[in-house]
């Protein structure tokens, strides 16, 4: 009976989905804790779960349709990633460096293949699986690690850009391969028309369309509707390739690409990238699915053998590549040492071979070994790889050799200038605004966050350094380099997301130093406890600065003021927070019995008007002293004791209260 209760109300592939999930978070748990990367855990989360390990996972159907929305999220991202800019910045090394990399993996792979049994189509398509590279573990290494903006990490940077673009060719060309087509010239040729085509209408939309639809949606200040426009334009450019015959990864590059050109892209992928990790998992786990664990150890000898010549061609391609751009070995090494796995495209591509029986059942299962072993080795070689590199530069090889092996002349890559040692303002009102002009008018470098679309346009024509974004997005926030900030203003009003842009950057970064806006004091401890380093409430600092020239109107010296407000906001303006009754704690400051004032003379005869001061004897009879005379537009500043006061005249004299009293009512007409 309970059963059948059950069986009605549950949600098709629920079962899946938690089995999934349960078995993921426990194995990436111990994975994190041995410091294997975690697309390795979802490899072995599928292979457990799947027909081949415990079979908890029945409807492979749904998973399979979950993995390619994940590929599809994942080329979208990239293309949103993807800046013209920046690849012109580094364009020896990606196309230079990047294509002879691919190119030389893909033609020695290609010949060991044929030699070991395989058809010159199946070997071509395995050159075009091992020619890969994981960008998410390497790339993810290097940022951990502080490498990735030296010489061999931006080099390796290039060549992985680059084979995230060669990926979509790679995936056109291999139906090709596969016999798809009697006329291979005139599918390349409807291809590079279709292509024409597309590259056309993207140009075109990223231009006119796309920034003016999302510059339009970004001013009603609604997530919801603009996270929806994100995905709608993903899924809308992919299913328009499709219907040209062209793959929908290319459709969702193409989509990211057309976003990646307005200012919206930074924000629109910290939206899009929980949904990517949540389906990409699916598309791994879809992967180890297919992963025969009993394979593994039953043919151990020669994976581990195709694994290490894996590794051997890998490092001699990228060693190649890079000393064609100039580099030195070290780097060359180095960079070797960093993309010799086989990467998740790799994967990606793999399935589609099987689809088109370019792969073999027992060829996938070594090709998802090797993939698996080159990928769980990789943080352990990537982190010794300068040690190894100089190693081998300092092996006792003949002077011929060591000459060649020489790393003279390393050409630096031209690289566009990034912000460090900088301040980020987030929030461009009032504050915002002020502190971004102070900090030009000190030279000092600054960057700006601002959520209103308006405003984002119209300063960056301007030249101000503004990026539309959520601060509390993560990606916005790497974007403007928060980890090598020196520090970061939040000079917001909205509370709630001032606490959870603190926590985005202290999830980041421990490196700036947070200063943070708010409007009510008791927001202190809660900003504070997050990782701000200091809070500065407006309802108390305008109070403040009122009491300030308070004080400097009782004549209180500088140093004591700036103690005594240093004291206010060391406290957290606990001074402030009592109520009325309350017995609250007493702050010393010694006010002095004297002041000092500016008094006219008004009448033109008296005790005082027209005597000199010798006989008027102010100090003697009065208890004040002249400091200074303003007559006819010039202040006299040296009094001498004859001195007269006349009629027109204005006086400063020093003095306590009631003898300033009096002196007024002597001068001064009631």
């Amino acid at each position: 009976m309970l059963h059948f209760i059950f069986a009605a109300v549950e949600i098709p592939m629920l079962s899946d989905i938690v089995w999934i999930f349960g078995l993921a978070t426990l194995v990436i748990l111990v994975f994190m804790r041995l410091k294997i990367p975690t697309i390795i855990g979802f490899l072995f989360t599928g292979a457990l779960a799947g027909p081949y390990g415990l079979s908890l996972v029945q409807a492979s159907t749904t998973v399979e349709v979950l993995s390619e929305i994940g590929v599809i999220l994942l080329l979208f991202v990239i293309g949103m990633e993807f800046s013209l800019k920046s690849l012109m910045a580094i364009k020896k090394a990606v196309f230079i460096g990047g294509a002879l990399q691919v190119t030389f993996t893909i033609l020695i792979t290609s010949i060991v293949s044929y030699f070991l049994g395989f058809d010159w189509a199946v070997s071509v398509f395995i050159g075009f699986l091992f020619s890969l590279s994981s960008t998410a573990i390497v790339l993810k290494l290097l940022q951990e690690g502080g490498q990735i903006n030296t010489i061999p990490g931006r080099t390796t940077l290039a060549i992985l850009i680059f084979q995230d673009i060669v990926i979509v060719p790679l995936m056109l060309f291999t139906p090709m391969l596969a016999g798809e087509t009697d006329n291979v010239a005139w599918s390349l040729f409807l291809m590079a028309l279709k292509g024409t085509l597309v590259v056309i209408l993207t140009l075109l939309s990223a231009k006119y369309l796309v920034p003016t639809l999302l510059y339009r949606i970004a001013k009603t200040r609604n997530e919801e509707l603009f996270l929806l426009s994100i995905i709608v334009i993903c899924f809308a450019v992919a299913y328009a390739t499709s219907l040209l015959g062209l793959s929908l990864g290319l459709g969702a590059f193409l989509a990211g690409l057309i976003i990646s050109e307005s200012d919206y892209s930074h924000h629109a992928t910290g939206k899009i990238l929980p949904f990517r990790e949540v389906f990409l998992s699916f598309f791994f786990v879809s992967v180890g699915m297919l992963f025969d664990i009993t394979f593994l150890f039953e043919h151990i000898i020669p994976i581990l053998a195709l694994t290490l010549l894996t590794f051997v061609i890998k490092f001699i391609t990228a060693t190649l590549a890079v000393r064609a751009i100039g580099q030195g070995f070290k780097e060359a090494f180095m960079v070797a040492f960093s993309i010799f796995q086989v990467g998740e495209f790799s994967l990606l591509l793999a399935k589609v071979g099987l689809k088109f029986d370019l792969l073999d059942a027992d060829t996938y299962q070594y090709f998802l070994a090797i993939s698996i072993l080159t990928m769980a080795v990789t943080p352990f070689v990537l982190k010794k790889r300068e040690e190894i590199s100089c190693g081998i530069l300092n092996l006792p090889l003949p002077r011929r050799l060591n000459r060649r092996f020489g790393n003279d002349n390393v050409p630096q890559l031209e690289l566009e200038e990034e912000l460090k040692d900088h301040l980020v303002v987030i929030g461009y009102g009032l504050n915002g605004r002020n502190l971004s002009k102070a900090a030009k008018s000190a030279d000092i470098p600054y960057a700006i966050i601002e959520m209103n679309p308006v405003t984002v346009k119209e300063e960056s024509l301007k030249g101000e350094p503004i990026t539309y974004g959520d601060a509390a997005n993560e990606t916005v926030l790497e974007h403007v380099n928060i980890n090598k900030a020196r520090v970061a203003v939040i000079a917001i009003s909205n509370a709630e997301a001032t606490k959870r842009i603190i926590a985005a950057i202290r999830h980041l970064t421990q490196n700036p130093y947070i200063i943070v806006r708010t409007r009510y004091v008791n927001e202190i401890e809660d900003n504070l406890k997050l990782g701000a380093d200091e809070v500065i409430p407006e309802e108390f600092e305008t109070s403040i600065e009122i009491f300030t020239r308070v004080l400097g109107k009782y004549l209180i010296p500088r140093h004591d003021i700036e103690e005594f407000t240093e004291e206010v906001r060391a406290h957290n303006y606990e001074l402030f927070r009592f109520s009325a009754g309350e017995k609250m704690p007493r702050k010393k400051i010694n006010l002095p019995e004297i002041n000092f004032v500016g008094v006219m003379v008004e009448k033109d005869s008296g005790k005082y008007i027209n005597t000199p001061l010798r006989e008027a004897r102010l100090r003697d009879e009065l208890g004040i002293n002249v400091v200074a005379i303003k007559r006819g537009g010039k202040t006299i500043t040296s009094i001498l004791p004859d001195e007269k006061l006349k009629l027109g005249d204005v006086v400063y004299v020093a003095g306590k209260p009631d003898a300033l009293e009096k002196f007024e009512a002597e001068v001064e007409i009631d």
